[in-house]
């Protein structure tokens, strides 16, 4: 589903804004609840500067908060081709069946159909595992074949690793170890995403209990995170960029959670932009009235979308001219245009008082 058509086309370019490079976070906060955290109040367009660990003190008892319990899985793999004895590097992007993966190859124009490669652990050893190019798709992903294990997934915690974002940059494997803990929520559960639901990155047990002491109810849902979370908007009107489809799954006790709250009058709080992406997806496929089950999404949402379901949102700080930024901005004043103005002043905001963005940055909070 595609966000609402206006009149006066949303361009990716009004999304723009500069960003210092040093501001962009190359590794997460000491402790995960050290982050800083800015509130954005939608109706005043009031900001004010906290703590991550002041989030309790912002929710109300009853609030629901949803969580996106995905893991992230070491995806990103090393080989070397059998014959020449070139690099390459693998990011597994969907299973199609047990040892066959869609993969982005890298570089791809040495990849050809037919193509072999062994496997590399972290250390740059030699492993059993070989894999051999079937396919090329339309967007340049290849099909692989996996042998020499029983099933690649198995091997992944051995020799994968984090598959951090590409504006997070790592000098050799071994640095990214850390990145195996870091990169990764304390409340995910089922393996799936390729990237991390980085909203989430901030919470601790201790947070999350404080949380459930002010009678605040937590529920989950679970999105597999794509690759198509790092991929830009290249088209000048927003309306035509394609998102990539991601897998999900929205439990009956969530949608039994929600509507309690709803019933209360009080707030679904999602906790980043992969919860919304469930919420509203299932909302716009049934009218508005949730149902548990599983599919796949493609929605893009940007202003002037209407919200059915998510009355706050805790979010990261996103890249420039990305559906993240495009999908807040419609938060931060539904069905209306003048949320881009509202979240790029808070942004300006934040780099005057030198916040950390993207993954591993601070979080902000739109109420």
């Amino acid at each position: 589903m595609a966000g609402i058509r206006v009149d006066r086309a949303v361009r990716s370019a009004d999304f723009h804004f500069d960003l210092p490079p040093e501001l962009v976070a190359q590794v997460p906060a000491p402790e995960r609840d050290q982050s800083r955290l800015l509130v954005l109040t939608r109706n005043t367009g009031a900001v004010a500067h906290r703590a991550f660990g002041d989030l309790p003190g912002q929710l109300c008892p009853g609030d629901l908060l949803v969580l996106n319990d995905s893991k992230v899985i070491p995806a990103r793999l090393r080989a070397r081709n059998v014959r020449t004895g070139g690099e390459f590097e693998l990011l597994l992007l969907a299973e199609e069946l047990p040892n066959e993966w869609w993969c982005l190859v890298r570089p791809g124009k040495r990849a050809g159909v037919g193509t072999e490669m062994i496997l590399h652990d972290r250390t740059g050893g030699r492993t059993a595992v070989t894999a051999a190019v079937t396919g090329i798709n339309a967007e340049g992903h290849r099909r692989m074949r996996f042998a020499g294990t029983p099933d690649i997934l198995r091997e992944l915690d051995r020799i994968g690793e984090v598959p951090l974002p590409p504006y997070i940059k790592r000098d050799h494997p071994a640095e990214s170890i850390a990145d195996l803990d870091r990169y990764q929520t304390v409340y995910a559960r089922v393996a799936g995403s390729v990237a991390a639901p980085t909203a989430g990155l901030h919470f601790t047990p201790a947070v999350l209990e404080a949380i459930r002491a002010r009678g605040v109810h937590i529920a989950h849902v679970t999105l597999h995170v794509g690759l198509g979370t790092f991929a830009p908007v290249k088209t000048d009107q927003v309306h035509e960029h394609v998102m990539h489809e991601e897998r999900f799954a929205l439990p009956a006790e969530t949608v039994a959670a929600i509507a309690e709250a709803r019933r209360c009058g009080r707030r679904v709080i999602a906790v980043g932009t992969t919860t919304v992406r469930v919420l509203e997806t299932v909302a716009a496929e049934t009218g508005g009235a949730l149902r548990a089950g599983s599919g796949a999404t493609r929605i893009f949402i940007y202003p002037p979308y209407r919200f059915r379901v998510v009355d706050a949102l805790l979010t990261n700080f996103h890249l420039p001219c990305s559906t993240l930024l495009m999908l807040v901005s419609a938060f931060a004043a539904p069905g209306e245009m003048r949320g881009r103005e509202l979240i790029l002043s808070a942004y300006a905001e934040a780099i005057r008082e030198r916040y950390r963005f993207f993954s591993y940055g601070d979080a902000m909070f739109i109420e």
